[in-house]
């Protein structure tokens, strides 16, 4: 049984996400405040944590960015906030998905289900030793799920990797935002495609010798992403 850690300091919205979780077979467990809910997330095994913005003693900003500083498990964040920049910070510090208060129980279940089917699926599947990517410097190591640039690892999160990994698998090919979007995350939900940018931009700050002028990743204008060999 999936299990669940719900980071939420609204007792209603909280309950409600639990009855949902439980009724399509998953376990949650509640926290009210960031600091309860943090040490939760590092010291418990979860699955999966639905992450609030806005919560007592901790935010979840900061909770996200120490959650994915040891932990590659999915984390939604849930908001009342719906501008741009917030998703996009949220995104930035290693968030999976960002859905906005007031949400459909019923649309929150299903990206659980997703992310979590999506993160089983990549981190169990079984693939030979020999399944290594080599292009110039950069190694990609699929067993291991690990990226080394000259050597050295550049540490990835699940979608940094999934998504790095999915590029240089069809080099020269050129990829819309939306494609990846859908390939990776997905959901078709508009503007939900600023986390390709957000991550586009996280990877190339690991891989590239200059992320502003990159060798492995370039922005072809007005169609989407290539990755040269």
């Amino acid at each position: 049984m999936k299990s669940i850690l719900i980071i939420e300091d609204e007792p209603s919205i909280a309950e409600l996400q639990k009855d949902y979780y439980e009724l399509s077979g998953m376990q949650a467990d509640i926290c009210h405040d960031g600091e309860e809910g943090l040490k939760r997330a590092l010291e418990g095994d979860y699955d999966l944590i639905v992450l609030d913005l806005a919560l007592p003693k901790r935010d979840g900003y900061e909770i996200c960015k120490q959650i994915r500083a040891v932990k590659e498990i999915p984390i939604l964040m849930v908001s009342a906030k719906k501008e741009e920049v917030d998703k996009i910070r949220g995104l930035h510090l290693g968030a999976d998905d960002y859905i906005t208060k007031p949400f459909s129980p019923s649309e929150l279940v299903a990206r659980v289900k997703a992310h979590l089917g999506r993160y089983e699926r990549l981190t169990g599947k079984q693939q030979p030793a020999t399944d290594e990517i080599r292009i110039r410097g950069l190694l990609i190591d699929k067993v291991s799920r690990r990226v080394y640039v000259n050597g050295q690892e550049a540490v990835m999160t699940t979608k940094e990797f999934d998504l790095l990994t999915h590029m240089a698998t069809h080099p020269n090919r050129v990829f819309s935002k939306e494609q990846l979007f859908d390939q990776l995350w997905g959901f078709d939900s508009i503007g939900d495609i600023s986390t390709v940018i957000v991550h586009i931009r996280r990877i190339r700050e690991k891989i590239e010798l200059d992320p502003s002028n990159p060798q492995y990743i370039e922005t072809i204008w007005g169609a989407g992403y290539r990755f040269n060999v």
